[in-house]
């Protein structure tokens, strides 16, 4: 999901490739008031910039388009009803041309192979219809082979000299599963395979000898329902696999192919409604291959730990987002003093045990892993204290390699580290003065990341300052983010670091030792907006994973693109149920092995 949206929510419209490399040209559609539109749009898949070139000389939805000889070519479609009107204008911008069809034509789909375009699928009004059609020019068209199934809505890919045409709806309505191939080179055509489903009006493209099947409709007990499903059907072997899950169920939406990806434009989302939404697909080795369980996951191969603080639990994630493990539970018995308002948990000990932080609860646990026994634990619940044995608000507490816990102590203005026998070693910072002062002072500090040379990258509230300390607290660097809360930096590479800010809307930012920002995630509208991030990690996929607290939700972003490629749990809807949490406020990774890629040098 990118981070903008459209102006406008558009359904059925014609999507190509853009004039330049990155951009799309958008023609047609269908508005959210159900009219259909003329306009001809480039769209910037960069920012989200669009910019009306021209017009449609008929204003059109479910027609079937494509890129021919460097113009756009529009074929049918209809309003009331389906057009045989043949409309073409330079990619870009300029007039509009028009020619016919014999017949009329709409819920078709094209595709050009060289100098050749072809219409594949659609409907003339009474009846399907089978004839492939082809054209050079756009204007004088021929029949080259006729469907072994008419459909309506296919989507429709080519290979070489040869078009695949996957799905569609039959003379009922009903989607269907077949997977057809016309050999233009011969003209003829055959049933080669099957979808697992049968599906209609999906996004597709063509990577390779593997084509993606994206979104469509299928069979509902109340009929057709989007989903989100991604298969990929290698043309070489026959065998279709699952390979992820867009960010949103849609069907009916505009796709095109531009700088190596397939961009999916708007769409209808569930009971029909248009959507201004843009998702991006692109296949990626390291989100998983076709047919792993959790292919499309930017943790594939690994679970990930959720400190749920709203609903006060820990949730363990399977890469495919189911729940596998809980804390408390029936037979898990909270601590205690009970187990209220886990900032952060993070695995320990090969992952064999978790250790978490309750903020407001002023405790730090030490869980067994999996069988939920507590096993150590320091402060005094909901009794706030800087005396020994006390905490007030501690956040974010790691494990050492030596065995000891390090944890900030924010509103003592303080870091500790503190031993297996609950004897404080070390403190960086004086208790009740909250001013960044290095090496006597710290402004509120909320982040202590261990780090592979033993030393601690601190986060300061107060000023919004990132420091290093040695654990005896020496001052290593310090430096200024102009940013209004940083929360819980992370090491990410030499002299790279990843830091939240936890405000909203809130931001990720990349930053070196100078304080110079490297790289800044923080749409202010959108489905890409956050709203008081408070911990995000680059993951071995490349992603950021972020808790987006008062989103409700746990996402992760492509840095390259800004796009959402993963989420769980729903914008704003807090709640307990699968596929729910309320202010989740901390993560971990967990690896086979019992590794935590994330933070490798913590005990």
């Amino acid at each position: 999901m990118l981070p903008w949206s459209l102006a406008a929510p558009i359904s059925r419209e014609v999507v190509t490739a853009g004039p330049l490399s990155g951009q799309v040209t958008i023609a047609g559609g269908l508005s959210a008031s159900g009219s259909s539109d003329s306009g001809i749009y480039v769209l910037d898949t960069d920012n989200g910039a669009l910019h009306e070139v021209g017009s449609l000389a008929t204003a059109t939805h479910d027609a079937a388009g494509t890129l021919l000889l460097h113009r756009l070519l529009v074929v049918g479609g209809g309003t009331t009803g389906p057009s045989d009107v043949v409309q073409s204008a330079p990619v870009g911008a300029g007039t509009t041309t028009t020619s016919n069809l014999s017949v009329a034509r709409a819920d078709a789909s094209a595709v050009t192979i060289g100098s050749t375009a072809y219409v594949v699928g659609g409907y003339d009004g009474p009846s399907l219809d089978a004839k492939v059609l082809a054209t050079k020019d756009g204007t004088t068209w021929s029949d080259v082979a006729s469907l072994v199934d008419p459909v309506r809505y296919p989507a429709v890919a080519a290979i070489g000299t040869r078009i695949y045409v996957l799905g569609g709806q039959d003379a009922a309505g009903t989607p269907i599963d077949a997977i057809q191939m016309i050999d233009v080179a011969t003209h003829r055509v055959s049933v080669v395979g099957k979808l697992p489903v049968a599906t209609a009006g999906a996004a597709v493209a063509a990577f390779g000898s593997t084509i993606y099947l994206a979104g469509g409709e299928r069979a509902g007990a109340a009929g057709p329902v989007p989903v989100a499903t991604v298969d990929a059907y290698d043309t070489v072997t026959g065998r279709v696999l699952s390979a992820g899950v867009l960010r949103v169920p849609v069907t009916n939406a505009g796709a095109a192919i531009t700088a190596g990806r397939l961009w999916i434009i708007g769409g209808e989302t569930a009971g029909g409604s248009p959507t201004s939404d843009v998702q991006m697909l692109l296949p990626n080795e390291k989100f998983g291959v076709a047919g792993d369980p959790g292919a499309g996951s930017p943790y594939v191969g690994d679970e990930l730990l959720v400190a749920d603080r709203g609903n006060d639990r820990l949730l363990l994630l399977s890469d495919t987002g189911s729940i596998i493990w809980r804390y408390p539970s029936a037979t898990e018995a909270p601590p205690p003093g009970g187990f209220y308002f886990p900032d952060d948990a993070f695995f320990i000990r090969h992952g064999t045990a978790i250790i978490s932080n309750q903020e407001d609860n002023e405790t730090l646990v030490e869980i067994d892993y999996p069988s939920g026994r507590v096993v150590w634990q320091y402060g005094h619940p909901l009794q706030a204290g800087s005396a020994p044995g006390y905490l007030n608000n501690p956040d974010d507490a790691y494990l050492l390699k030596s065995g000891n816990i390090v944890v900030a102590d924010p509103k003592n203005c303080r870091v500790l580290i503190i031993s297996p026998q609950k004897n404080v070693l070390h403190q960086i910072g004086t208790s009740g003065v909250c001013v960044h002062n290095p090496p006597t002072d710290l402004g509120s500090p909320n982040g202590d990341t261990p780090l592979a040379d033993g030393n601690i990258l601190v986060s300061e509230i107060n000023g919004s300052f990132i420091d290093e300390y040695t654990q005896a607290g020496k001052l290593v660097w310090t430096t200024h983010l102009d940013i209004g809360y940083p929360s819980d930096p992370q090491p990410i590479g030499p002299d790279r670091y990843l830091v939240a800010d936890y405000e909203n809307p809130g931001a990720i930012l990349e930053f070196n030792r100078a304080g110079t920002v490297l790289y800044r995630y923080g749409p202010v509208s959108g489905p890409g907006e956050l709203n008081q991030p408070s911990l995000a990690e680059l993951l071995p996929s490349g992603a950021i994973m972020a808790n987006d607290d008062y989103n409700d939700r746990m996402i992760a972003i492509d840095p390259a693109t800004g796009a959402t490629v993963w989420q769980y749990g729903v914008n704003g809807t807090a709640g307990t149920t699968p596929g729910l949490i309320n202010t989740p406020d901390g993560f971990d990774i967990l690896g086979p092995g019992g590794t935590t890629p994330t933070h490798p040098v913590t005990g």
